[in-house]
């Protein structure tokens, strides 16, 4: 993560951060399944656009801004009438290499 802030700040971020990573591991879980997924059910792409808007949203505050970009590419694709399938696996692979790059 990168150091954006003061160090007190930049403690509390990393604290939250690394309490938040089961919730995002579930996310991403999420996101994986919906993307290997052959066909969208509703519920499944509304929840997996919900999760990607929130990425999308909060991850800038952890310094993540290609996450950022990521979950926001992601949340489009999922919006859009006919997901791509393969654009949909690329997007959350490189979602998950920018959160855990050593992962």
């Amino acid at each position: 993560m990168p150091a954006l802030f003061p160090v007190s700040t930049q403690s509390l971020i990393v604290t939250l951060w690394q309490r938040n990573q089961p919730q995002t591991l579930e996310r991403l879980a999420l996101l994986d399944r919906a993307a290997a997924s052959s066909s969208l059910e509703p519920t499944r792409r509304g929840e997996a656009i919900a999760i990607a808007h929130k990425f999308a949203g909060s991850l800038g505050m952890f310094g993540f801004h290609e996450g950022t970009r990521l979950a926001r590419e992601l949340e489009l694709e999922l919006e859009s009438p006919s997901p791509d399938g393969m654009i949909l696996i690329r997007l959350t692979v490189e979602l998950r290499a920018s959160l855990f790059p050593a992962s």
